[in-house]
């Protein structure tokens, strides 16, 4: 495949080469309706389970370096206009048991409770509908940073064993694009993000332009607060200083404003109709109780038109002279990154793997992220035919062009079989673990 011929120097080591076995983990990645290594030894012709294992578990390749390339590459088809956006978001992987690396009782945002899970916190470069995972950081909470044996058995790398806040992790990635020199105009956070202040004033400390959601309760000034220490009085001196104007919550000064404030903008056209929203634009400040001066940012309140309930909350230190509209659809851009959490997962196995420790988890989704850009190179080729190509689209025309292992009857029994004898040898393990017999059961007389 001549996509993945451009990665081989990434596959192949000083005495092994997995430029096979990571093939045939891609086109399993298409071919498999379910996406583990099990089900893409019987879809791909030629494909074998070991193989893929060892390349995903046990081999020492560069998923650095390919997440790298995978980023140059998305830069070279979607950066370096004023409509490239850096979007951070997290994803999590519903996990059972304890073993899995990072895996904790957490937020899982799939179930939409706190549960037992992994959670990635990714980068993907966007440009209109388009948007290429080109980082990803596993979150590691506390309790595994603080178990060295645990962090150990995992493979974790010792440089790695320590618990760093999402905010933190997605901070190295903006700063990891730049130096590879991927071209984005702004960085685009959800409110998980958004709420962490030393978060956004570091992005505008590295001269970065930032889109952050933020909670309905982030505090906003007015007008300037000028902070400063009051002066002394009876008793102790005071040391700290104190904001000369009063705070409001946002909620609260959106619900406030009249109706001939709000303004209707167009985000986009799109297959569904127009989008179109209600939003509120205001210049404000933020202080958190310590710098010398509030930092001036815009302030855009977004009201969806059919459901007036629903508002999201917006800062942005965008240049003082960007139009309301403009942040509004810059705003809206961070969608495109849940889009392709949708179709990784759906489509590309982002959520399937069989991979327990550190090394076989960072592999897995470089070859995930691989995958996406393939998919939208070839969205991107086809546009002129077939503008409405979708990742699901490309998944089903490989699934059903590209040569596959389970054609004729014989093989596809042969494979039912197989499962069949994995299933009667766990079974007996089971009951050998319990110091019992196994009993004569139906499928008792099955062999491997």
């Amino acid at each position: 495949m001549a996509f993945h011929s451009r990665f081989h120097a990434h596959f192949q080591g000083r005495t092994r080469s997995v430029v096979v076995a990571t093939g045939e983990y891609l086109k399993g990645l298409m071919q498999a309706e379910r996406k583990n290594m099990e089900r893409m030894e019987e879809a791909v012709k030629d494909g074998d389970e070991q193989r893929l294992q060892h390349m995903l578990t046990n081999s020492a390749w560069d998923h650095r370096a390919v997440l790298d390339q995978v980023a140059m590459e998305a830069d070279a088809r979607l950066g370096g206009s004023a409509e490239s956006g850096l979007l951070i978001d997290e994803s999590s992987f519903a996990k059972k048991g304890a073993h899995s690396v990072g895996v904790a009782r957490q937020w899982c945002g799939r179930l939409g409770k706190v549960d037992n899970c992994q959670v990635g916190v990714f980068a993907a470069l966007g440009r209109g509908h388009l948007a290429a995972v080109t980082d990803v950081r596993l979150f590691l909470p506390a309790e595994w940073a603080s178990d060295r044996r645990r962090c150990e058995v995992a493979g974790i790398p010792p440089e790695h064993r320590q618990s760093k806040s999402k905010a933190a992790l997605a901070l190295e990635m903006v700063r990891h694009q730049r130096a590879l020199g991927v071209r984005f105009a702004w960085v685009g956070v959800d409110g998980g993000y958004g709420k962490e202040p030393e978060f956004l004033r570091a992005l505008e400390d590295l001269g970065e332009t930032f889109v952050a959601d933020v909670h309905k309760d982030q505090r906003i000034y007015l007008r300037d607060p000028e902070p400063r220490v009051p002066e002394g009085g009876r008793g102790r001196p005071p040391s700290r200083p104190r904001a000369q104007s009063p705070a409001e919550r946002v909620d609260r000064w959106a619900a406030a404003q009249p109706p001939e404030a709000w303004q209707r903008v167009v985000l986009r056209d799109s297959t569904a109709g127009r989008l179109e929203v209600d939003i509120l634009h205001r210049h404000v400040w933020l202080w958190d109780s310590h710098e010398a001066q509030a930092r001036h940012w815009h302030l855009l309140v977004r009201r969806e038109i059919d459901s007036p309930d629903t508002v999201k909350y917006t800062l942005s230190n965008a240049a003082a002279d960007t139009a309301a509209h403009r942040l509004a659809q810059m705003q809206a851009q961070r969608f495109w990154i849940e889009r392709a959490f949708q179709e990784a997962k759906s489509e590309c196995g982002m959520a399937d793997y069989q991979a327990r420790k550190w090394r076989s988890w960072h592999h897995h989704m470089a070859l995930v992220a691989m995958t996406l850009l393939f998919m939208i190179e070839e969205r991107i080729a086809q546009r002129d035919a077939y503008p409405l190509l979708s990742c699901s689209d490309i998944e089903t025309l490989l699934r059903h062009f590209l040569p596959r292992r389970d054609l004729d009857a014989q093989e596809v029994i042969r494979q039912m079989e197989k499962r069949h004898a994995k299933r009667c040898d766990a079974t007996e393990r089971k009951y050998a673990a319990q110091g019992l017999p196994m009993p004569d059961l139906p499928w008792g007389n099955l062999t491997k």
